[in-house]
Order: structure tokens, then sequence, then C-alpha cells
């Protein structure tokens, strides 16, 4: 990546999600970013506990906490790209000979860094109100893994965002996905308890490969024996990514066909 194509994704991904986001308020993002997983963590935990699942705390903690860093991925990812469009935005990025790829990745960084800071407060909240102890041994590796499953939820949404280029009512989209990953992905439900169609689901999702992991690490394993969770996981965001990508580029071709750039 040459310097020009470098502040295209670095600075440029930031600036743009200034633009796009710039509504945010602190009022707007502490209920939303940090409000809701607090409730989300704190009312799975317990009703495990009191449900008798059978499962620790520390089950429904490290899997909420890592699966709300997908609020940020999939509904920032999602605007982060669709909102071009629904903003006019689009047809002058698009006429631009900047590289698609620095573009379209650079969009992903300041999202990332997001769910990162929601699932650390996922992990926060654990901590401080519901006995998370996990051992100070495994905390560098936990957060290995949490940054691998945050990226790999963000080239998921990616792959959102691309379509949100194409649909008028991408949120819907977004929030079917949520709690598409919160039903399917083990975050609750242990996955040898579901049926056989919901697991193969789950193992082509984010997030599974990436709790399952942190589980083990939170419960003292080492990183290396995970090495293969934490390896599909990212694989399977690069997947993502591609095909995020790709879409990108084919709606973007067909656009430019129609000569209608934002006007899908």
């Amino acid at each position: 990546m040459n310097s020009t194509n470098f502040r295209v994704f670095g600075i440029g991904g930031l600036i743009a999600y200034r633009g796009l986001f710039n509504w945010i308020r602190p009022r707007i993002y502490i209920p939303t970013m940090l409000g809701a997983p607090l409730f989300q963590i704190i009312f799975f935990t317990y009703l495990g506990k009191y449900a008798e699942t059978g499962q620790s705390a520390d089950f429904f903690i490290v899997g909420n906490a890592v699966q709300v860093c997908s609020m940020s991925a999939v509904y920032g990812m999602t605007m982060a790209i669709a909102n071009e469009r629904q903003f006019g935005t689009l047809g002058p990025l698009l006429a631009s000979p900047a590289s698609r790829i620095a573009i379209f990745l650079g969009r992903g960084v300041p999202v990332l860094a997001n769910g990162l800071v929601v699932s650390a407060f996922g992990f926060i909240v654990g901590a401080a109100l519901l006995g998370f102890r996990p051992g100070l041994s495994s905390l560098p590796a936990l957060a290995l893994i949490t940054v691998v499953t945050a990226a790999s939820c963000t080239c998921f949404g990616m792959v959102l965002g691309s379509i949100g280029l194409r649909g008028k009512d991408f949120f819907f989209v977004a929030n079917l996905a949520y709690y598409l990953l919160l039903l399917f992905c083990g975050i609750n439900v242990p996955l040898s308890t579901m049926p056989e169609w919901m697991r193969v689901v789950g193992d082509c999702l984010p997030l599974t490969h990436g709790v399952a992991a942190a589980r083990h690490v939170a419960a003292g394993e080492s990183l290396q024996s995970v090495a293969g969770l934490a390896g599909t996981e990212a694989v399977i965001g690069i997947a993502y990514a591609a095909t995020g990508y790709l879409m990108f580029r084919l709606l973007e071709t067909a656009s430019r066909r129609a000569g209608a750039m934002d006007t899908f």
C-alpha cells in the first residue's frame, strides 16, 4: 500500500466516519452503545443462573461481552457504507480515482475500534458487577481473540453495508443480522444443544469460533490450544471482507452502466 492509499485508508476512513456519524453525542452514544450491552450482559447472565442451565456465569459473561462488539460492527459498518448513498455522497466518492480497497477497508477501522471499546466495557461490567475473574495471564490472549473476533464481525458488516447500497430498508437487514448472530453463534445456548442445521449456520458466521476460543482462554487454557478456533474466525472474517468488496465493486459497475450513482 503506497502513501496515497495509506492516507485514503487511514485518514480518509476516519474523516468519513466523523462525517457520517457527526450526529453522535454522549447522550446518544452512552445509552445505545454502552447501556444496551450493559443490560444484555446482566440479563442473560442472571437468566442463565436462575434457569439452571448448568453453565457458569462466565459462559454468559464472555459470550455476551464478545458478542456486543457486533453492535458496532453490524450497525456501524452497515451505516458507514450504505449511508454514503443515503446522504448523497456516493456519486463523488465513486467518481474519485482513489483505490477502492483503501476506501472500502478504511471504513472499517473506526468501526472496529468502536467495537473493541464496547467489548472492553462488557468485560469490565462482568468484572465489576458479576464476579468475572479471569487469570491475569489469560488477559493478553483474551484481548487478542477479541480483536480477531471484532475484526471478523466488522468484515461481516461490510457485506451488510454493500447490501445496503442496493436495498432501501437496510436497517431491517442490520437488525436481523444482529439477532441472527445472538441466536446462532452459541452466545447464550451451547452449540451442542442446538439442532444440526443451526450449528451448520453458526459455523459459517463470525463470532462462533471466536467466542468459543475466548471461553477456553478465560477458563485458563493457553492461546496455542485455541489457535485453530482463532484461525478459523480470522479466515471467516477474510472471506466476508472479500465477499463484501466484490459486492461493492459489482454494484459500482452496475451503477456506472446505468448512469446513476446514488439511485441504484
